[in-house]
């Protein structure tokens, strides 16, 4: 399995520091992998879409429009 080397903020490597009864690299090899599943399932889906950038921006515009509206924004 290949390795990898993370960067956090001073602040957070305190926290982890402190709690070393949790694998923290179970907990990022976890995350990684769920967003990465996230990612191969959006690539998937995208594969088969016929939509333009131009389609995606109008359709996201009509969204966030409907939500400052339902908001009163």
């Amino acid at each position: 399995m290949p390795n990898m080397t993370l960067s956090i903020p001073e602040e957070i490597h305190k926290i982890v520091k402190k709690h070393n009864e949790i694998r923290w690299s179970e907990v990022a090899r976890r995350a990684i992998s769920e967003q990465a599943m996230r990612l191969k399932l959006m690539d998937k889906l995208i594969s088969k879409s016929t939509l333009t950038e131009k389609d995606v921006e109008e359709i996201g515009n009509k969204i966030k429009s409907g939500i400052a509206k339902r908001h009163g924004l």
